[in-house]
């Protein structure tokens, strides 16, 4: 069984024991959480779409802990000026692993 659910505005397939990194939230390791926006499910009985989501249906997840992910560089360069700029920036996470795909 598997489902397709949106969380900060990308879209993930997602199965029951499948960890998963989402946008960083305030919430302690061990905890669960629910993923209401399901879009659709899909199994052995087939495949259930929403209009936009598939109602009553929802996914829970244990959080696993924060997160850091990989260093990401901007650089800004203006030509003619002498002027060159580098930084970076590594972005926090979520992870998290899928308990369980079913009803409300």
């Amino acid at each position: 069984m598997y489902a397709i659910i949106v969380d900060g505005g990308r879209q993930y397939r997602v199965e029951p024991g499948m960890e998963l990194d989402l946008d960083y939230r305030e919430i302690q390791s061990g905890e669960n959480i629910t993923l209401a926006k399901v879009l659709c499910v899909g199994g052995e009985e087939g495949l259930t779409l929403g209009t936009p989501t598939v109602e009553g249906t929802v996914v829970t997840a244990s959080v696993l802990g924060p997160k850091q992910g990989e260093k990401i560089y901007v650089q800004k360069f203006r030509r003619r000026k002498h002027s060159k700029k580098r930084t970076g920036h590594r972005p926090l996470y979520t992870r998290v692993r899928i308990e369980s795909i079913g009803a409300a």
